[in-house]
């Protein structure tokens, strides 16, 4: 059976290509789940992709989630250090998590280097570019095939 993952991408995330470029580069969003459903048909994943800007509309999608979803994926983007909310709904889907940042947050502005939505992540990737949205689709591979 095909697992299905729900890749979550937060506010800012549909601006992916033209937003400071020098930190999250030339590749858009839609650019990048194109390679990632490339990437999912290679290694028998079925994944969708969601974005907002809405904190509540991201929780929704967690929500969601719990019946339609065996993993997820998320870049939270400036709610990854704020949202109480986001974290709470990770909490309470109890999916295998993945959380997701192109940058390396270690490296950026203080309020960056903690995340609220750690504590419901099985795994953490930050600092590798849209690549880790393609290492991030493995570890949810694996970390799905490990509770089977």
């Amino acid at each position: 059976m095909t697992s299905k993952i729900l890749v979550i991408n937060g506010p800012n995330l549909n601006l992916l290509g033209t937003r400071e470029k020098e930190k999250y580069g030339n590749t858009s969003l839609q650019d990048v789940e194109k390679k990632c459903k490339e990437h999912c048909n290679k290694i028998d994943l079925d994944v969708d992709f969601e974005q907002s800007n809405v904190e509540g509309e991201i929780v929704n999608f967690i929500q969601n989630a719990k019946k339609n979803y065996h993993g997820i994926i998320i870049n939270a983007g400036g709610y990854t250090h704020t949202s109480v909310a986001i974290l709470d709904a990770l909490l309470a889907v109890k999916k295998p998590t993945i959380e997701l940042h192109i940058t390396n947050i270690y490296k950026r502005e203080d309020f960056r280097h903690k995340s609220l939505i750690s504590k419901a992540a099985d795994g953490i990737i930050c600092g590798l570019g849209i690549e880790g949205y393609i290492m991030a689709l493995d570890g949810i591979k694996k970390i799905i095939k490990n509770e089977n």
